[in-house]
Order: C-alpha cells, then sequence, then structure tokens
C-alpha cells in the first residue's frame, strides 16, 4: 500500500512540475523567458520577406519601415542587434510557428485569421492597395470589381498575401488568381503576358515599381480602394502564440515610441505620410483581431 501511495505521489508531481514548465514563453530555457534570452544574448532572430518599403534587404543590409520601427524597440529593451533572415512572405508564420524567428516584420497585416496562428504587438502602420498592370492599362482595370467582371482577366499575387481574399471577396473567382513567391515575380508576370495585373499594399507596389525602372508597366493611379474588411490594412510586428511576456514589452516601448514621435520619424523616413500611415489612437490589435477594423 505504501509503495502504491508513494507511486501515485510520484505521477502527480510529474504532472504538477510538466504542467508548471510549459506554462513560460516558447523555448524558455533554466526558467527564463524568452525575453530574458534575448536579453541576455543581445540578439533577436528577425524574418522578413523582401518587400519595399517595409522590409527589404539592400547591400546586405536590412531595411524598411517595419525593420527600423522593430530595431528602436528592441534596443529600449537592451537587444541590440538583429539576426536577419529573408523567407518568402507566406512562410513567415510558419517559420515563427516553427521557432526558426523570434519576432516576423514585414508590414505584415493584422488579421482574424493570422491572429489564430501568431501574436501582433500593437499596430505600427496603416496602408491600403494598390494595381499594377501592362503601361496604357489596356483592359482598362480601375478596381477589383473590374477584375471580377471580366473573367478571361487574370491577376497574380504574393503567396500569402492579404489581397488573395480581398480579390474573392470583391467576387474574383480563383481560376482568375495565380500567385508567385515575391513582388518581382509577380511584376515578371504580368510583364510577360502570364498574368493581367498584381496588387498588393499601396505603397509595395508603388516604390517596387520604381525600383523596376520599366516602362512596361504602370501604377494605377485612379484605383479604386475595395470596400471591405481589412481595407485600410494594419501592419504590426508578429510573434510565437507562447511569447506573450515579448509582445507585452515590446508593446510598452513601442507605445513610449510612437508617443515621443520616433515612430512618425521612422515613417516618414522610409516614405510614408504619417497623415495617411499613421494608426489611429483607436485602432487596437484586439479590435482588428476581433474584426472591429
Amino acid at each position: 500500500m505504501k509503495k502504491l501511495l508513494l507511486t501515485f505521489v510520484t505521477i502527480i508531481g510529474l504532472i504538477f512540475l510538466a504542467a508548471c514548465g510549459g506554462s513560460g514563453d516558447a523555448g524558455a530555457e533554466g526558467g527564463k523567458s524568452k525575453l530574458e534570452q534575448l536579453q541576455e544574448k543581445g540578439t533577436v532572430k528577425i524574418g522578413f520577406a523582401n518587400e519595399p518599403p517595409y522590409a527589404y534587404e539592400q547591400g546586405g543590409e536590412l531595411k524598411g519601415a517595419a525593420v527600423d520601427i522593430a530595431e528602436a524597440v528592441f534596443k529600449e529593451l537592451g537587444i541590440e542587434e538583429m539576426d536577419s533572415q529573408l523567407a518568402d512572405f507566406g512562410q513567415l508564420i510558419p517559420g515563427l510557428q516553427a521557432q526558426q524567428f523570434d519576432v516576423v516584420t514585414a508590414g505584415m497585416a493584422i488579421n482574424p485569421d493570422r491572429c489564430k496562428n501568431a501574436l501582433f504587438g500593437e499596430p505600427e502602420m496603416q496602408y491600403g492597395e494598390g494595381l499594377i498592370v501592362e503601361a496604357g492599362n489596356p483592359l482598362g482595370l480601375e478596381s477589383y470589381k473590374d477584375i471580377a467582371d471580366n473573367p478571361d482577366v487574370t491577376v497574380v499575387v504574393m503567396e500569402g498575401a492579404t489581397e488573395i481574399e480581398f480579390l474573392k471577396s470583391e467576387g474574383v473567382s480563383e481560376d482568375q488568381i495565380t500567385t508567385a513567391p515575391d513582388i518581382p515575380a509577380t511584376f515578371s508576370a504580368v510583364q510577360s503576358g502570364r498574368a493581367d495585373a498584381t496588387t498588393g499594399t499601396e505603397m509595395t507596389v508603388k516604390m517596387a515599381l520604381e525600383s523596376a525602372n520599366t516602362d512596361a508597366l504602370e501604377f494605377v493611379e485612379t484605383f479604386e480602394q475595395p470596400d471591405i474588411d481589412g481595407v485600410p490594412s494594419y501592419g504590426a510586428a508578429a510573434f510565437n502564440l507562447e511569447d506573450q511576456e515579448l509582445v507585452d514589452a515590446y508593446n510598452e516601448k513601442l507605445a513610449e515610441l510612437k508617443e515621443n514621435g520616433t515612430v512618425t520619424e521612422l515613417l516618414e523616413k522610409n516614405g510614408y505620410s504619417a497623415q495617411m500611415n499613421a494608426v489611429p489612437d483607436e485602432v487596437t490589435t484586439e479590435a482588428v483581431c476581433n474584426g472591429e477594423f
């Protein structure tokens, strides 16, 4: 009887320890939270997609508005170095889930579906949509509804981008939509005639077109923003679902940098407008995740 009692107590103790061990941040080592680990190392692993002006690589350096904001926040947290890792946009959240990255930042739009798979920091910027077509816009495309109204029109979108669902919600059929790994690949598809148009966040496609330095494509200045949930979009850094303490610390410092004007300066430095791209005070990540914006 004593042996049975001892065995029972031992099992209960192991279950208790296991439960306690699973309550911390993802990857906690030796009782240290993810935040403490990063502060001790002085380095954060950051995943990004090559999507100017949010996050991109130039001359071996990681640049962009989302990058600059993340760097400023992490420095406030005592983490000076960013170990940057380029990935396809559609692989950023899976990379978080697999703990390949500590954070991903690419101006990623917060939406209810993504909120199920990642913890988002508070919004850092807002933006609308843009459309790129063949020069001269021969098909007269000025909205997603124009694409939906012509079943012969095809549109190519970056893998994992919110625009795929935006197009569908405006009536564009799945067989009209194809995907490509990044923005240059979507441009190539339109330029080669494999697609009639591509779409993405306004600043992304506009700046990418400027960088492409081609007369074969055109940014549709008269594009009509879709009247759907998720537009405008609100971009933020994203974290592993287990890293709530890290997100809370990030948000605290982000709020301070918004208050003192640093975030506005970093947005303007990267070509954004404080008037058009700053996030209204009433917009929070919780509200966006709940579908209120």
